[in-house]
């Protein structure tokens, strides 16, 4: 079941799925109110949620708590 962005918190993990790809991460810091600072769990890369989802939402989008 999808959750919203607003339901985010710092330190759990989630997964995302969007246009096919799947992206597991940590959240990190929310430095901003919409900001998002995680870390992937694959690959440990540190990265802004906003560069997942810059080229929109497809229609499998996907966001649940792990």
């Amino acid at each position: 079941m999808a959750i919203s962005m607003d339901n985010l918190r710092k330190g759990k993990k989630y997964r995302l799925q969007n246009y096919g790809e799947e992206f597991e991460f940590q959240v990190m810091e929310m430095p901003e109110e919409g900001v998002y600072r995680v870390k992937d769990l694959n690959t440990l890369e540190v990265y802004h949620l906003h560069d997942l989802i810059r080229y929109g939402k497809g229609k499998d989008f996907d966001l649940e708590e792990l």
